[in-house]
């Protein structure tokens, strides 16, 4: 029987390995590492769907779903702030990502 923690755990860790390389590639020269960096995310996808394991969301959340691109802001996509609680992130490829700003609870749950 095979140790699925561990299985796990070394896919999570491939996983965020692929998105730190992805990030670098895309910092170093946004356009010329654009395929390369595309391709370790759509690696970390493939992983994360052959094993089952959840992409973190901290991760997820900087990832274009149409073209695979992570987005930094003032390299590869545009920031937009609304009045609201949204942030608006725009790619280079025209899609727009959403992202919803929510206070944490601070008061204690009663019990």
């Amino acid at each position: 029987m095979k140790d699925e923690k561990l299985i796990k755990g070394v896919a999570i860790w491939r996983i965020s390995r692929l998105f730190e390389l992805a990030e670098e590639d895309t910092r170093k020269d946004p356009a010329g590492s654009e395929t390369l960096a595309k391709r370790y995310i759509y690696l970390a996808k493939k992983i994360s769907a052959h094993y089952k394991v959840k992409i973190p969301k901290e991760m997820k959340t900087r990832i274009c779903k149409s073209c695979n691109a992570v987005l930094i802001p003032g390299v590869n996509c545009r920031v937009r702030i609304t009045k609201g609680p949204l942030i608006i992130y725009i790619c280079n490829c025209g899609s727009e990502k959403k992202e919803y700003i929510t206070k944490k609870d601070t008061k204690p749950s009663a019990k």
